[in-house]
Formats: C-alpha cells, sequence, structure tokens
C-alpha cells in the first residue's frame, strides 16, 4: 500500500517519488487537507473500501499506508 501511495502522490501531486519516505509528513510535503481527501476518495473508489479518517492520528505515508491495509483486511 505504501508503494501506491507513493506513486499516487507522485503523479497526482506532481511530487518527485524520491522525495518520500515512510516517515514523510504530509505537511512537509506541501500536501494541504484537500488534497488528503481527495486522494482518500480516490483510494475508496479504488479500493472498494470505506476509510472513515475521523479520530485517526495520520502523519505519515506510512500510517497511512497502515491504515488502509488494516482497513482493506477487515
Amino acid at each position: 500500500m505504501y508503494e501506491k501511495l507513493v506513486s499516487y502522490a507522485a503523479k497526482q501531486l506532481e511530487l518527485d517519488a524520491s522525495e518520500i519516505t515512510p516517515d514523510s509528513t504530509f505537511e512537509s510535503l506541501g500536501i494541504d487537507s484537500l488534497d488528503i481527501v481527495e486522494m482518500i476518495m480516490d483510494l475508496e473508489s479504488e479500493l472498494g473500501v470505506e476509510l472513515d479518517m475521523e479520530d485517526q492520528k495520520i502523519a505519515t505515508f506510512q500510517d497511512l499506508a497502515d491504515f488502509i491495509d488494516a482497513k482493506v483486511n477487515e
């Protein structure tokens, strides 16, 4: 899932994939909350799962990948 997120960010948000690490925060890469919402909506459609982000403490790409993996495997 982590690689899918990096690929998405590189393509859709025009980021350099080599600059994204598991510990990269969205803020450090200039990704705002609107970008995150759009990314989550796209992933929900692609994966066929609902990703309820309320009350989640997700700060890094790895946090998001782990959260999505858990939801997909429920």
